[in-house]
């Protein structure tokens, strides 16, 4: 989390909405572990990382939708198969649960 601090001042200092997605929960394996972190702007900005390939750009969508409703977090469940893992070219499969929600202060 602390890697991403200077940013999130840095946006809120620019007006900019600001919410945080959190690894809850990995079953299986996976890239990052519970309590890595992210950040994203109400403009797109992106800072820190929960995961890498298309989960990434699932969650920042995840995050944007959050920002733009009513600010109700939201738990978010990305995974794969070993099997489906294993036919797009991955190694592994394993289960990630991301926790997204506004940040207010």
């Amino acid at each position: 989390m602390r890697e991403v601090l200077s940013d999130i001042e840095r946006w809120r200092s620019e007006g900019k909405r600001v919410a945080l997605a959190r690894v809850v929960a990995l079953e299986g394996s996976g890239p990052r572990l519970p309590g890595a972190t992210m950040v994203v702007s109400d403009a797109g900005d992106v800072a820190g990382s929960v995961s890498g390939g298309c989960v990434e750009g699932a969650v920042v969508t995840e995050a944007l939708d959050v920002l733009a409703g009513d600010g109700t977090p939201k738990l978010c469940t990305f995974g794969y198969s070993d099997d489906e893992a294993f036919a797009v070219g991955l190694t592994c499969g394993g289960t990630i649960r991301v926790f997204v929600e506004p940040l207010s202060w």
